[in-house]
């Protein structure tokens, strides 16, 4: 584990969704927000979901994000850490576009890009709308595994943000009938070697994970899992050097340009690629299981991967945890206090009835959020 937790010791919203102006004095460990439905405890957790690359944890467009009547938002935090102290501020204000607009400054420069933020803290989730991950769309689960290699290579928001780029122009000329043969080349090259870089990032996160999850007793609160990652890439990649797959697939687009044509859009890569869940004490997969058992199957791997996190690469990730305590029986409650503690991570948790968190008095810092107001239990 890392020497010293990275931790959040300030946070304060301007225009924040339905925070108008907020300043928290934070601690490390376990934070613990309560309030009613609709107080603005998942707000505290989306804005710090804004620290890392993307749209954060409710993947809301900026403009949505700033609060009525105002043009724009500001997210501004503290951190602490093994590398010192850091004051990061994001946002969007008047005059920029609201989706392409949001800027990043830390320790006061504006950063070359939202990647520079993931030199001092990763950050992580869990939400209720997540509680579907198993049996929703791929591309959820998708967009779940990549947050995760995320926190473990930083570069790869970048090569999925050039390769999205690459296959959005290779869809424009295919739809508009394109025979340059010249420029679909140069942009199916691009597109090989990205897709294959994030590919093998995939992979490489998936193998490392299933390690950590191996050494999990057979029997505990959160079941193993056993998790692999399937796709036109992925599922070639330890069958030859890197080089041979990144050829191979763009030998693959050139020949299928006619189909793709016919279609409108590319059809395969790691765009299509899908993360394969399943119980491993009960040999059974994981769309196939109960909800409870889903959920406790995903908490079990987002608890392998910081732990993964931090005895591998040194930086457990902040853990935002909506509401994840509403659902878990008495047992397992203790049991994620008891390993969050273990794993010695800032985890922000949000509920409704303070008396969830109870095992956790005099051990987390307690926050009760009504109406835009945030103030500390004593």
């Amino acid at each position: 584990m890392p020497e010293m937790q990275t931790h959040i010791s300030k946070l304060s919203l301007t225009d924040f969704r339905n925070y108008s102006g907020v300043t928290l004095a934070l601690k490390p460990g376990s934070v613990v927000f309560t309030g009613n439905n609709g107080a603005g405890k998942t707000n505290l957790l989306e804005a710090i979901s804004l620290l890392t690359p993307g749209r954060g944890l409710r993947r809301a467009a900026y403009g949505e994000i700033a609060r009525d009547g105002s043009d724009g938002f500001v997210v501004h935090a503290r951190v602490e850490g093994p590398l010192g102290t850091c004051d990061i501020g994001t946002g969007i204000g008047g005059g920029t576009g609201h989706e392409t607009g949001r800027k990043v400054r830390i320790n006061g420069a504006p950063a070359k890009s939202a990647e520079d933020m993931l030199e001092w803290l990763r950050v992580t989730w869990l939400t209720p709308a997540m509680d579907q991950l198993f049996t929703g769309p791929p591309g959820d689960r998708r967009r779940f595994l990549d947050r995760l290699v995320l926190a473990t290579d930083p570069g790869h928001g970048q090569r999925a943000l050039d390769y999205e780029k690459a296959m959005r122009g290779r869809n424009r000329l295919l739809s508009e009938e394109s025979r340059d043969g010249a420029w679909f080349d140069a942009i199916e090259a691009q597109m090989a070697e990205t897709g294959t870089a994030i590919s093998a990032a995939r992979v490489e996160t998936v193998r490392l994970l299933s390690a950590m999850i191996e050494r999990l007793p057979d029997t505990g609160p959160f079941p193993r899992a056993t998790v692999a990652v399937s796709g036109t890439l992925e599922d070639r990649m330890g069958m030859g050097p890197a080089i041979e797959v990144e050829e191979a697939f763009r030998a693959f687009l050139a020949e299928n340009r006619w189909r793709d044509r016919a279609a409108g859009r590319t059809l395969d890569g790691p765009h299509r690629s899908d993360l394969l869940v399943r119980h491993a004490p009960k040999d059974m997969p994981a769309e196939l299981c109960s909800t409870g058992e889903q959920k406790a199957l995903l908490i079990g791997i987002v608890l392998s991967h910081a732990r993964l996190c931090g005895e591998v690469f040194g930086a457990v990730p902040i853990l935002l945890l909506d509401e994840v305590a509403a659902h878990l029986d008495a047992g397992r409650r203790a049991a994620l206090f008891q390993i969050l503690e273990e794993l010695d991570c800032q985890a922000f948790m949000t509920g409704t009835d303070p008396v969830l968190f109870s095992a956790l008095e005099g051990k987390a810092q307690f926050l009760t959020v009504s109406e835009g107001t945030v103030s500390e239990i004593r």
